[in-house]
């Protein structure tokens, strides 16, 4: 129905005759854009106040979208294999020296085995002392060295076998180097790390005495024999199984494989299981056991070598002496090895 009124009636008339168009958005086409008040100038005041989040959730500008972009991984240090081949080779020359110079000693004839095992000392001081740089590097030495002469001298010179003249010696080298570190004034700042790196290389050295006192007691040289041959075993195993096959890596930073730590201690072990059979005192079990604990501990040391390696080159300290660090693992596998065998022999058989 249409209105019975015009309507025209009772409005004004239109300027120019035009009639304006409709307030809102023409029927069938979409509104337009919101452009909001306009100053005189046609620019859009700015916005004051802060950003209303929208209904969806808050709106993001396109510089806090987060990066897609994956990051670029440290591609993993290379396993040289003839240097795995080398460190190999030299941790079974060292247990072979260990093993024949524990063959000379006998009741009143030590010394050839002590002055293999000073000989021993004398390269685990320069690798460590190499490898570590501690402050006041050459005093660090010369105590060490010095501690690892007396330490020898009281377990061959002692009346009863203990690690109490051994225990001695290592407490006064400790000191003695700390102090000298204390003198110099531009040690003084790093006075935390001479202490924990004298410590280490203290007691590493005086470990290789406690096979002196081992081969004073019942059963020691067999002991020595079946724990270092085990160790020596292992060591070259796992070196060797890094040369071949470096997997499952441990870490990208660090050229070792766990294959290598497990069959490493596992031939180490089956190796004192067949020595057990033939030296008189051991049964294959007793062998088997001591040789599990020395080689495990001998591989583990070694691989914290490498990771204590892989910890100073990250930290961006400039790399040692190729030789002393790469002699610095069957070194100190060995250091850790000698105690151990010496608690074995005494608790166990």
């Amino acid at each position: 129905m249409f209105p019975s009124t015009s309507p025209d009636t009772g409005r004004d008339p239109w300027a120019d005759d035009a009639r304006p168009g409709p307030a809102g958005p023409a029927r069938g086409y979409p509104p337009g854009p919101r452009t909001g008040p306009v100053d005189d100038d046609g620019d859009r005041p700015e916005r004051k106040g802060p950003r209303r989040l929208r209904k969806g959730g808050p709106g993001r500008r396109p510089d806090d979208e987060p990066d897609d972009e994956p990051e670029e991984e440290v591609p993993p240090v290379p396993v040289r294999r003839p240097l795995a081949l080398t460190v190999a080779g030299f941790a079974a020359l060292l247990g072979v020296g260990l093993v024949l110079g524990a063959q000379t000693a006998g009741p009143g004839h030590r010394l050839p085995f002590a002055f293999i095992v000073f000989g021993v000392q004398l390269l685990f001081v320069l690798a460590w002392t190499m490898a570590m740089r501690p402050p006041a590097l050459l005093v660090v030495a010369l105590v060490s060295a010095t501690v690892a002469g007396i330490a020898d001298v009281a377990a061959v010179r002692s009346e009863i076998a203990a690690l109490a003249p051994l225990g001695y010696a290592a407490a006064g080298g400790v000191v003695l180097g700390v102090l000298g570190q204390l003198v110099r004034r531009v040690d003084r700042v790093r006075v935390t790390d001479s202490l924990g790196s004298t410590l280490l290389i203290v007691v590493g050295v005086v470990a290789f005495g406690t096979l002196i006192v081992l081969s004073r007691i019942p059963k020691g040289t067999q002991a020595i024999t079946v724990c270092l041959t085990a160790t020596g075993v292992a060591l070259l195993v796992a070196r060797l199984t890094d040369a071949v096959a470096p997997w499952p890596r441990l870490a990208p930073q660090v050229p070792r494989g766990a294959a290598g730590v497990v069959a490493g201690a596992m031939l180490g072990t089956l190796t004192s299981a067949v020595l057990g059979s033939y030296l008189v005192g051991f049964t294959p079990t007793s062998a088997a056991l001591v040789g599990l604990v020395t080689a495990g501990t001998a591989v583990l040391a070694d691989l914290a070598v490498g990771y204590a390696e892989a910890g100073r080159l990250m930290a961006g300290e400039p790399p040692t002496m190729w030789i002393a660090r790469h002699m610095q693992g069957p070194l100190g596998g060995f250091a850790l090895a000698a105690p151990a065998a010496y608690a074995m022999c005494v608790l166990f058989l």
